[in-house]
C-alpha cells in the first residue's frame, strides 16, 4: 500500500489549476507520465541569470542579461525585411533593440521617448553595436514587477510555454510533504552539503538566486535519491532470494569431463571460470541468478551446455529460451551436437511444430525423458510441463520482459535461472544494468578465431563492393548486406532498393528480412540463408544479434557513419564465426563528421567488445548504446550515468548494508527507505529478477 504522504503526488495532472482536458494528454506526452511526481521529475535543463546588471557597459557578448536604460530613439525600418529598433542608453553604453514584423506604433507605446525601461534576452554584436533581438522580457520597472532572478528553462512539446510548465511545477511542489523522513544516510549528506529532498526540488523549480553550484547539488542529491531506490530494490530482491529454497545441482566431474573431451578445442580461462561460478551457483540451495555475458564469439553456449549437462547428470531439465524461431533451432543444433553423443536427449519446441511432433516433445518433458529443450515463448504455453525443470536459461535476456522469465521459471519450485547477453557494456554501467543479478564475464575469446578484417570505404566505390562480394559468392561464400532503412522514396540505401539491385546485379538468390516483415516470413528468410537457399542476404539491423552462418565471410553495413559503434559491432559478429577468412565493409557517405570518423576508426582498430563499449559510452552516451534502453538501464529520470557512476556505487554499498541490517525494512531509516523507492523505482518489464 502507498504511503498516504505521497498521495498528492500521485494525483492526475489535471488536479492542477489551468490544467484541462486538452492540455492534460499534451503535459502527459511532454513529462512522459499522467502523475503530478511525473511532472516535478521533468527537471530544467538549464537556468537563466535574470539579475539586473549595474550597466550596459557589463552585458557579455553572447549572453542573457538583463539590462535597464532610458529610451533614446526608435528607428522605424528601411525596408521589409529590416527591423524596427529602439536605442536604450544608461549612461555607459547604447543597446539596440530589434524588432522583426512589429506593429511600430505598439513599440513606440511600449517604449516612450525619455522613459526608463528594463530588458533581459541574449545580448549579441551587430555592426559593432550591442543588440538583443526580441528580447524575452520588456518592463516599466515604474509599474510591473521585474523579472524573475533566475528562470528554470524547461525541455517542451508543441502547445506548452515555458511559462505555463513552470508555474505547473511551481504548483506541484506544493504537494510535497515537507515533514518526509531522511531516507539518505546524513554523514553523506553533511559531505556533500546536499539539501534535503523537498528543498532540493524546490532549488531546481522555484530558485530564488542564480547558483549553478547549489543547481549541482540540488540535482545530485535527487540523483543519489534515485540511485538509493534502485540499489535498495535489487538488494531487497538479493535478500529475498536468500531466502528461499531451490533445490541443490550437485556438480558431476565425470560428466563434465566426457563433455570437454569431446571438444576439438580447449575451453578458455574465462569460460572456465565463469562455469566454476555457475557451477558453485547450481550447487547451492539458493536460487542462482547470473547473468552470462560474453562479446561475439566468446563462448556462452558451450559454458551454458557445461550447466546443462550438470542439471542432467543430476536428474534435472533444463529449458533453454531464445528470442526468435531460427535462434531457438541454432541453439537447439548446437545443443544437440554437444550433448546427444554423451547420451542426453535435446529438443527443439517453437510455434512451428507439427501436432505429432509437438506432442511427443510435451510427453518427452513430461515423463523426463528430454534433458534439454531449447524454444521461444512456446516453452511457457500451460500445455508444457516438466517432470523435473532445475535449471533455465534465457538467451538475449534484453529481449524479454521480467514476466516472461517468471512464467518460465513458475514451471517449477525456484529453479536456478542463468541470463545470457551478448551485449558488452562499459564496466562502470553493469550494476546500472545487471545490479539484480551476479555477473559472470567472457572477455577471452577462442584460440584459434579468425579477426575480421574491417575496412570503411566511401560509398564511391560501391560497384567494387558489389563485385568482391559476387567473387565471394562463387567461391561458395555468404555474405550479409545491412541497410540503414527498410524503404524511403528519396535514399537508395534501403533494404527493399539494395536487395532489387544487387538480385539483378548479381543473378544469384538474394534474401530479404526486415523489422516490418511478419515473424514467420522473417524467421523463414534468416533460415533460407542459413541453410544456403540463399547466397545473400539483404537486411536491416533484425539481424544484429544470433544469426549463426558459418559459411558468411563478408559483412557490408552501408550508411555506416549513421549506426552506433556497439550496433556495427554487433553486426561485425555475424562474420568470421568459420574458418574462412572474413572481412567487414563499412560503407560511407562523405564528408565524414569527427565523431563518426572517430567511431569507424575505432572499429578498425579493435575487436574487443568492452573496449568498444567504453568508446560508444564517451562518444553517444547511454541512452543509444545497444541493448542498455531494452536492458532497462537508461529509464532513470534525474540520475545521468555518466557523470554520477560514483553515487551508483555509493548507493551499492549504502543499500546492501541497510538491508543487510533491516532486511524488513523496519527501522526508522528503513520505513523512510520505503518512501524513496514508492517514487523512484520504475515498474519496468525488466524488474530486479525475483
Amino acid at each position: 500500500m502507498r504511503d498516504e504522504r505521497l498521495f498528492p503526488l500521485f494525483e492526475s495532472l489535471d488536479s492542477l489549476s489551468g490544467v484541462g482536458p486538452k492540455l492534460k494528454p499534451v503535459l502527459e506526452r511532454l513529462v512522459g507520465g499522467d502523475s503530478v511526481w511525473d511532472l516535478l521529475l521533468h527537471l530544467p535543463e538549464r537556468w537563466v541569470d535574470r539579475r539586473v546588471k549595474a550597466s550596459i557597459d557589463d552585458a557579455i557578448l553572447g549572453e542573457v542579461a538583463t539590462l535597464r536604460g532610458e529610451v533614446h530613439a526608435y528607428h522605424a525600418p528601411y525596408s521589409e525585411k529590416s527591423p524596427h529598433k529602439i536605442v536604450l542608453y544608461d549612461g555607459t553604453g547604447f543597446l539596440t533593440l530589434a524588432f522583426f514584423r512589429a506593429d511600430g506604433r505598439w513599440l513606440q507605446g511600449q517604449f516612450p521617448l525619455g522613459k526608463e525601461r528594463v530588458v533581459s534576452g541574449m545580448v549579441e554584436e551587430f555592426n559593432g553595436e550591442r543588440q538583443m533581438t526580441h528580447p524575452d522580457y520588456i518592463v516599466d520597472p515604474a509599474r510591473g514587477a521585474l523579472p524573475p532572478v533566475v528562470e528554470p528553462i524547461y525541455g517542451l512539446t508543441a502547445g506548452l510555454t515555458n511559462k505555463r510548465v513552470h508555474g505547473f511545477a511551481v504548483q506541484a511542489l506544493d504537494r510535497v510533504d515537507a515533514d518526509l523522513p531522511e531516507w539518505v544516510d546524513p554523514a553523506l549528506v553533511d559531505t556533500r552539503n546536499w539539501p534535503d529532498f523537498k528543498a532540493a526540488l524546490t532549488g531546481l523549480h522555484a530558485p530564488v538566486e542564480y547558483d549553478p553550484d547549489a543547481f549541482e547539488r540540488a540535482r545530485d542529491r535527487l540523483a543519489y535519491d534515485e540511485a538509493l531506490a534502485r540499489e535498495s530494490a535489487f538488494a531487497l530482491a538479493r535478500a529475498s532470494r536468500a531466502r528461499r529454497s531451490s533445490p541443490s545441482v550437485p556438480v558431476h566431474a565425470d560428466a563434465h569431463a566426457a563433455l570437454l573431451k569431446s571438444l576439438p578445442y580447449t575451453p578458455t580461462g574465462a569460460q572456465s571460470r565463469a562455469f566454476r561460478q555457475i557451477s558453485e551457483d547450481m550447487a547451492s540451495t539458493s536460487p542462482m541468478r547470473r547473468m552470462l555475458q560474453g562479446d561475439v564469439g566468446a563462448g556462452k553456449t558451450l559454458v551454458s551446455a557445461m550447466a546443462a549437462v550438470q542439471a542432467a547428470s543430476a536428474g534435472f531439465q533444463t529449458a533453454f529460451m531464445s528470442p526468435t524461431e531460427v535462434l531457438a533451432r541454432q541453439q537447439f543444433e548446437t545443443m544437440d551436437t554437444l550433448l546427444s553423443p554423451l547420451g542426453y536427449t535435446v529438443a527443439a519446441l517453437t510455434g512451428r511444430d507439427k501436432a505429432t511432433v509437438r506432442e511427443s516433445i510435451l510427453m518427452g518433458l513430461a515423463d523426463g525423458t528430454i534433458h534439454v529443450v531449447s524454444g521461444t515463448q512456446a516453452l511457457f504455453q500451460q500445455a508444457v510441463t516438466f517432470r523435473n525443470l532445475g535449471l533455465v536459461i534465457v538467451d538475449e535476456q534484453h529481449r524479454f520482459g521480467v514476466a516472461d522469465r517468471m512464467r518460465l521459471a513458475g514451471k517449477a519450485l525456484s529453479p536456478h535461472m542463468l541470463v545470457m547477453s551478448a551485449t558488452p557494456i562499459p564496466r562502470t554501467l553493469a550494476q546500472a544494468v545487471h545490479g539484480d543479478l551476479d555477473v559472470s564475464i567472457l572477455d577471452e575469446k577462442p584460440a584459434g578465431r579468425v579477426p575480421v578484417e574491417t575496412r570503411a570505404l566511401p560509398d564511391t566505390r560501391l560497384d567494387e563492393v558489389v563485385g568482391a562480394v559476387g567473387r565471394a559468392i562463387r567461391r561458395g561464400e555468404r555474405a550479409f548486406w545491412v541497410c540503414p532503412k527498410v524503404d524511403v522514396d528519396d535514399d537508395d540505401s534501403t533494404a527493399v532498393g539494395r536487395h532489387a539491385a544487387l538480385s539483378e546485379q548479381l543473378g544469384v538468390p538474394v534474401g530479404l528480412v526486415h523489422g516490418r516483415m511478419k515473424p514467420a516470413d522473417k524467421d523463414s528468410a534468416l533460415e533460407d540463408f542459413r541453410s544456403g537457399r540463399t547466397k545473400l542476404l539483404v537486411a536491416t539491423t533484425v539481424i544484429e544479434v544470433g544469426v549463426d552462418v558459418p559459411e558468411a565471410t563478408i559483412m557490408v553495413i552501408e550508411r555506416a557513419e549513421g549506426f552506433g559503434l556497439a550496433q556495427l559491432h554487433q553486426l561485425r559478429g555475424r562474420v568470421g564465426r568459420g574458418d574462412r577468412p572474413s572481412y567487414c565493409l563499412l560503407l560511407y557517405r562523405p564528408p565524414l563528421g569527427e565523431t563518426a570518423r572517430e567511431r569507424l576508426d575505432t572499429l578498425r582498430r579493435t575487436e574487443d567488445g568492452f573496449e568498444i563499449a567504453e568508446a560508444d559510452f564517451k562518444l553517444r552516451g547511454p541512452g543509444d548504446m545497444l541493448g542498455l534502453k531494452q536492458a532497462g538501464a537508461t529509464d532513470y529520470r534525474v540520475l545521468d550515468l555518466a557523470r554520477h557512476a560514483d553515487l551508483l556505487d555509493i548507493a551499492l554499498k549504502d543499500a546492501g548494508a541497510l538491508v543487510t541490517r533491516d532486511p524488513e525494512l523496519q527501522s526508522d531509516r528503513g520505513q523512510a527507505l520505503r518512501l524513496v523507492r514508492e517514487l523512484l523505482t520504475p515498474r519496468m518489464q525488466t524488474a530486479p529478477v525475483e
